[in-house]
Parts: C-alpha cells; structure tokens; sequence
C-alpha cells in the first residue's frame, strides 16, 4: 500500500466530516469537538484551520482520501494531529503519514497528546520517535468525562 500526503481539497472535507463523526472515531480519540456531528461547527473549524499557518494533509491511502495530518499551534507549542478513518484503522497508515508529515515539517521540538487507553495512538507516535514526557487530565468530549492522557514530545 502506497501513503502520501498532499494540499488538502475542499472536495476532502466531507470526508474528514465522516471520519470525525463516527460515534466510535470520536470515543476512541476522546479529544474531539463538542459536537463533531455539527456541520457547520465543522465547516467553521476548517475554514479557521486552513487560513492559519497550521500544515494539514490529506492522507492518501493508493490514492484514497482515507485521514489528514496536522501540525499546528504557536512555535513553542506546536503539536502535531492526525484522524484515520476507522475503516483503515491497524493497517500502519497512520505511522506512515505522520512520518510524511514529520519528513515535510522539520520543526522540533512537536508535541502530541492521546488518550492514556488509546494504545494504538501512542504506539503510532512512539514509533514515530515521539517519547512520554508526562501525564495530565483534561475533559474529553468523545467520552462526556475528564480522562487521563499521555504527553509527548519529539526533539526537545
């Protein structure tokens, strides 16, 4: 399976709106929208995302639109994120795009955040060379509750 990255399209945003409305996606990531079924909270969050300096890929699965990956946030913080489609989940797209994306931004240092249970998440950006820098609590959308989550950082 070929993965790459490329400019994201307007005609990709309908399927990101699938990928992060799934009721499951979104327990899984926790950390999502308050409503990730509100379109036009969507729609307003995409128009605000692609006007900023944030680098966002659309992520092509042998040339499937199947996620996007991000990196975004002021210098001193900037974190990287990325959404997979459940469909194409345990099939390594996810450790293969943010290689892309890390190979495209070379900015160290980046952090990352996952849902402490969220194994499959940290194993992508520890593979990635992400480390565990740490542990906080913070109210995850996805799940209605306050979660614990891991903190990671990449070159710093």
């Amino acid at each position: 399976m070929r993965v790459e990255l490329r400019e994201v399209r307007e005609s990709d945003l309908p399927v990101f709106f699938s990928h992060m409305s799934d009721p499951e996606s979104s327990r899984v990531a926790a950390f999502t929208s308050e409503d990730p079924t509100d379109r036009e909270h969507f729609d307003a969050h995409w128009a605000r995302v692609l006007a900023s300096d944030a680098v966002v890929r659309t992520v092509l699965a042998d040339g499937e639109v199947v996620g996007h990956a991000a990196v975004h946030g002021p210098p001193e913080e900037r974190q990287v994120t990325y959404v997979i489609g459940r469909t194409h989940w345990g099939r390594g797209i996810a450790t293969a795009a943010l290689r892309a994306l890390l190979d495209a931004v070379p900015t160290r240092p980046l952090h990352a955040r996952a849902a402490a249970d969220n194994k499959g998440s940290v194993r992508v950006l520890e593979k990635c060379g992400f480390t565990v820098t740490g542990h906080d609590r913070a109210f995850a959308h996805g799940r209605g509750e306050e979660i614990d989550e891991v903190l990671l950082l990449l070159g710093g």
